[in-house]
């Protein structure tokens, strides 16, 4: 069962993470390259920002982006903006959606998101910790994979691997960190396939991350992931 509050109280704590590193940088290490293929850091921040405020549409009850366009426009406009700029806007953004969650509500509900997924109310404080955790990452500012909290990697892992489970393109696999396995994949029943490795690398091959070179596999071959 997801514990929302909790996940409210993960999300602050990364922000702040997130916000001292950002504040440390000058305009033109904003303008570099993110690890994120055509995107500069202040795209990956512009993005942040509006992700917490489209989260707050959803347990709002609103559409989550006016459209496909506008969520690609508002990120394009705000990536060149000067770093004290970004650094308010994501604070300021972040502390919209704190409200949003602090607002007593049936976290129960069904909400939905963007082409047409949904999902309870009580995971979307754990989505966007997810947003600002993986994106400080792909900052490449410093914050690795290996970094990002022993309890969120665990979980990721699991929503990453339920998130592929049944999907015609991936074959039957178990994911092992040697203490902790899942299965994902098509015809779960029997996994063919066995891929351990760190945390870290697991998650990151899951995630888009990591090319999964770190990792063993058994049974087959690594299995290319679709993307996300």
């Amino acid at each position: 069962m997801m514990d929302h509050a909790h996940d409210l109280a993960c999300v602050r704590e990364a922000t702040d993470r997130l916000l001292t590193a950002v504040a440390a940088l000058d305009n033109a290490a904003l303008a570099a390259p993110s690890r994120l293929p055509g995107w500069s850091r202040g795209h990956v921040l512009a993005h942040l920002a509006r992700n917490a405020d489209a989260l707050v549409n959803v347990l709002e009850g609103r559409p989550m982006y006016a459209s496909a366009e506008a969520r690609e426009t508002d990120i394009q406009e705000g990536a060149p903006r000067p770093v004290e700029v970004q650094v308010a806007d994501v604070r300021d953004s972040a502390a919209r959606f704190q409200a949003a969650g602090d607002v007593p509500a049936d976290w129960t509900r069904t909400v939905e998101l963007r082409n047409g997924v949904t999902d309870s109310a009580s995971r979307v404080p754990f989505r966007r910790w997810t947003e600002v955790e993986l994106h400080h990452v792909d900052l490449g500012i410093g914050y690795e994979l290996e970094d990002l909290p022993a309890e969120f990697v665990e979980r990721e892992t699991g929503f990453l691997a339920e998130r592929f489970s049944g999907h015609p393109d991936v074959p039957a696999i178990r994911l092992t960190a040697g203490t902790r396995a899942w299965i994902t994949g098509r015809g779960t029943d029997v996994p063919g396939i066995t891929v351990t490795g760190r945390p870290a690398d697991l998650l990151g091959w899951l995630a888009g991350r990591r090319d999964g070179a770190a990792l063993e596999v058994a049974g087959g071959e690594l299995p290319k992931l679709p993307p996300l």
